[in-house]
Formats: structure tokens, C-alpha cells, sequence
């Protein structure tokens, strides 16, 4: 079974940065996750533009840039300069007063739009964006912290999202709380790939490869 699985930096050793992203390159990672927060859309501050350049300068594998960030459109241009083409950008649509400029400003730069979406917001409120963007982040714990319990309620999310991804022609992700009964239970239904943090990848003890590779030996 085919799914994506990408390493959530902000949970990173910072004390040898190269080492963390060469050991995940060399692991098997299919893409990097930063997360980028301003302390005023979440209440935590977390990785910077200088994290994810050096990042995206270390390595040939995608990134995927989750901005957690109030107004994006107004400072989008300097994470757009600092990326690849056919890197991810997601925005929470409830932090632009006109989303839909934001993703347009992505795509014509040559990167992949998405959207993120928090556990308290609507299937309904973001569906007109389904048909825009290509992937959607599914936050199954509220956007700021990591370490923080699933919230079961959003599994209906996900089931809602996944009747509609054909016709809309977008991919559905996993952010928050990825453990390994959650891959066991969503990789079959559709959901694309995991973002995979402490719960899973970070401070086990052991290689990374060694870790992604038993998960994708998950036995389904």
C-alpha cells in the first residue's frame, strides 16, 4: 500500500540540525514538514524562514511548508522565493480575508496549494478552496503544539473528505497525533500520507530508517 510519510521538523534535534535532515534523507523520508507559526494565528512560535531555507538547501526531497501565520498573502512572496517547484504550501483559510489569492499566488509560482484544516472547522466552510487547492492537511489536534491527543471527531471529517477527493481532484493528509493505528485505519480508506512527529518518528531511541521502514511494514 502506497502512502507519503513526512517528518514534522519543528519536533527536530536543533543541536545538529544536518545530522537530524541527512539521517531522515538517508532514512527513507518522503518529505520534509515545517511548520512556521507567528505566535498570534497559534500561541506558539515555532520554526522560522531561516529554518525552512537551510532546509530546503539541505536536501533534494519535497518540503512541505504548513504556515500557521496570520494574513499569509502579506509575507507569502518571501517563503515562495526561498522554495523549489513542486514544494507544498498549505494556509489556514481562516487567517486570509481572501484565501483564494493566496493559493493563486502559490500556484503561479510553481508549488503545490493546500489548505489546512483546523479540527473546529467545517467541511462546509472550505468547500469552494477544494477545488482549487491539490492537498488538503487534515489537523486532527488544534494547530500549535505537538505532543497533544487525537480528536476522535475528526475521523468523520476525514470519512467526508475522502467521498468528495475524486471529483475535486485533491489529495487528503494526516497532521497531529499520527500513531500507527491511525495509518492502519485511514492509509486503506484514501488518506494519502502522514505527518509524523513524536508519537511516532522523534526521540524513539533508534534510526529513523529503522523506525519508517517498520511503518511501512504496518501489516494491514
Amino acid at each position: 500500500m502506497q502512502f507519503d510519510l513526512m517528518a514534522s521538523m519543528m519536533c527536530a534535534n536543533y543541536g545538529n540540525l544536518e545530522k537530524e535532515v541527512r539521517d531522515l534523507d538517508e532514512g527513507g523520508i518522503d518529505s520534509f514538514h515545517i511548520d512556521i507559526m507567528d505566535g498570534r494565528y497559534v500561541s506558539n512560535f515555532a520554526m522560522s524562514l531561516n529554518d525552512m531555507r537551510y532546509i530546503a538547501g539541505a536536501t533534494e526531497k519535497p518540503l512541505d511548508v504548513h504556515l500557521m501565520i496570520e494574513h499569509p498573502n502579506n509575507r507569502i512572496g518571501l517563503f515562495l522565493e526561498n522554495l523549489r517547484k513542486g514544494d507544498t504550501v498549505y494556509i489556514h483559510p481562516e487567517a486570509e480575508y481572501h484565501p483564494s489569492t493566496t493559493l493563486l499566488s502559490i500556484i503561479n509560482a510553481g508549488m503545490i496549494p493546500g489548505i489546512a484544516v483546523n479540527p473546529g472547522t467545517s467541511v462546509e466552510t472550505v468547500m469552494e478552496m477544494l477545488r482549487i487547492v491539490k492537498k488538503v492537511l487534515v489537523m486532527s489536534v488544534n494547530p500549535g503544539n505537538a505532543g497533544q491527543m487525537y480528536l476522535p471527531y475528526v475521523g468523520k471529517k476525514i470519512t467526508k473528505l475522502l467521498s468528495m477527493k475524486e471529483d475535486m481532484d485533491f489529495e487528503i493528509y494526516w497532521d497531529g497525533a499520527c500513531s500507527a493505528d491511525k495509518i492502519l485505519e485511514f492509509a486503506p480508506k484514501g488518506v494519502r500520507g502522514f505527518v509524523l512527529g513524536t508519537t511516532l518518528l522523534f526521540g524513539k531511541g533508534r534510526p529513523y530508517g529503522e523506525t519508517l521502514q517498520a511503518i511501512r511494514e504496518l501489516r494491514f
